[in-house]
This record gives C-alpha cells, structure tokens and sequence, in this order.
C-alpha cells in the first residue's frame, strides 16, 4: 500500500493524544486534582492538540474532505464511522475533565468519574482505529490478529512518553512515568516484532486463480493497462525488502533510546524525558510507516502479483 501521510500522521499523534488523554485519567483517579494549574492546562492541551491535529490531517486523504462528516451516519457497519463518532463524544468529555481536573472548575466529587469515562472513551476510539484495519480482509497483513493490540501498545507508550516530557518542565516529573514508558516500550516493541514474523511466514491464501475464478494454473499473459492507473499506485506500492528491514531496525533502535533515556531521565536528570518523547514518537512514525508499505492488497492479483 502506498503509505499516505496524513494516515501516519492521524493514527501516530490520535494515537499519542488518546494515550496521554488516558494517563492524565489515570492521574486523576490515583492523584485527584492536577498539583498545577499550569501543569493541568498544558498537559490538557497537549493531549487535546494531538488528537486534533491526527483527526484533522485524516481528512486530507479524501478526495472531498469536505464531505468527511457524511461518514458518521455509518456508525451501524464502518468502523471508520464508529472511530469518527467516538472521537466526536470524546471531546466533551475531555473538555469536561480538564476543566475539573486542572483547577479551573471546582468540583472535586466529579474527577473519578469522568476520569474514568476518559480512559473508557479513549480505549474505545484507539480500538475503532486499529479496526478499521483489522477488519479488512483484503489486505492480509492488515487482518491479523495483533493489529489491533499493536495500535493500543503504540498509544501507551507514546502517551507515557509525551506525559514524562509534558511534566517535567513544571516539576511534576514521576518515577511511575517512566516505569510504565519502559513497560509500553517492551510491550509494543514484543508485540511488533511478533507481528513481523508472523507476515514474514504467513502463507500467501490468494492467487491468480482465485481471483479470475478460473480453475489450474493461471498465469497473466500481459497489464491490463498500458499506463500505471490510480488503484495500482495506491494498492500497488511495494517496500523494497532490504529497505523493509533497516526500517524496522530503526525501529527497534528507536524503542532501544527511548527505553535508556527512560531510565537515564529517572537515574540522572528528568530532563532526558524530552529524548524518550522524541525517540517513542519516531518509533511510532516509523512503525506506522511500515504498516502501510508493506500491506499487499489482494486486488495486485490483477495486476502481476501471483499470490496475495
């Protein structure tokens, strides 16, 4: 698939924004009140900026990103429509949260509750995303049993990372921060590298034949067109493998720093916080990156692919 990316950019910083959105619940429950105003309000709007920004850059995809609303009324049958209208609901919940929770408003009695509807709304809206995915079966490599669990290791571990970052400017930086980026950071890098393994040995299902509905041994004589056309540059796109497999090193090299400056920002100086954020986002970038690129659609049957 070709990797579009205003797709990257929404599932990588949706992804981070709902985890840090989910965290900051977390706090609430274990912690009450932000100990800052300051703290409360940037942590909110961070959270907030990223969830926005990744929904927003999601509709420069579509042809006519103007009509990106029509696609709430499917909510019934798309899960592209049901991520849509969780992140809908969501926003006042956010909205209601960080109000309370930072300070701003006072009502104490009302942080649990809807700290708890934050980490409820969040977990759902990540799980809409990584169906959107899981779901298809015409892409194998995306109707796999660990897309869905990759996409919430992914948003955890940004989310802890983004809130070691946000956190230690105003002093509020804390060793659980870190423990659980470390714990996200090994979850999500042993659940990717499972994954690739498992589409590295994955037996091709689909040939030619399936495809024409002719039965032997089918082999294509010639393209069906004589210039590449759209389905085949978006559908069509391959990773080359060798550059497949420095990207997931990256990857893995990626997870590796983050997880040292982790430790490093607890060990020696909170400031080394801002590396795990950085190294976790790219980790995540690049991961997704790959998602895309190596997905082969069954439709490439059609266009020379012997098996799919």
């Amino acid at each position: 698939m070709n990797p579009a990316y205003s797709v990257i950019l929404f599932t990588t910083a949706s992804g981070a924004g709902y985890g840090l959105f989910a965290l900051l619940g977390l706090v609430g429950i274990n912690h009450g009140q932000a100990s800052s105003l300051a703290f409360g309000v940037t942590a909110m709007f961070v959270s907030l900026a990223l969830i926005t920004v990744g929904l927003l850059s999601s509709t420069l995809h579509l042809g006519h990103p103007e009509r990106a609303w029509r696609a709430l009324s499917q909510w019934r049958s798309s899960w592209l429509s049901r991520e849509g209208v969780a992140a809908v609901l969501t926003y006042p919940v956010a909205l209601a949260f960080g109000l309370i929770w930072s300070g701003i408003v006072v009502a104490p009695q009302w942080i649990t509750p809807l700290a708890l509807a934050s980490m409820v709304m969040s977990a759902v809206t990540v799980l809409c995303t990584g169906k959107i995915y899981a779901t298809l079966k015409t892409i194998p490599q995306w109707h796999h049993p660990l897309t869905v669990p990759v996409y919430f290791a992914f948003a955890a571990m940004t989310g802890c990372a983004v809130l070691a970052a946000v956190a230690t400017p105003f002093g509020r930086f804390q060793v659980f921060q870190v423990l659980l980026a470390i714990v996200f950071l090994a979850i999500a890098g042993v659940l990717k590298s499972l994954y690739w393994r498992s589409i590295d040995t994955a037996i091709a299902r689909h040939t030619i034949a399936d495809a024409t509905g002719l039965r032997g041994t089918v082999k294509q004589w010639e393209l069906p067109h004589t210039n590449i056309n759209f389905i085949q540059k978006e559908m069509g796109y391959v990773v080359a493998r060798k550059h497949a497999e420095t990207l997931r090193s990256l990857v893995k090299i990626a997870l590796v720093i983050a997880a040292i400056a982790a430790l490093l920002s607890w060990l020696i100086t909170p400031w080394l916080s801002l590396v795990l954020a950085v190294a976790a986002l790219a980790a995540a970038t690049v991961e997704r990156w790959l998602f895309f690129a190596e997905a082969t659609h069954v439709v490439n049957l059609y266009y020379g692919l012997d098996k799919a």
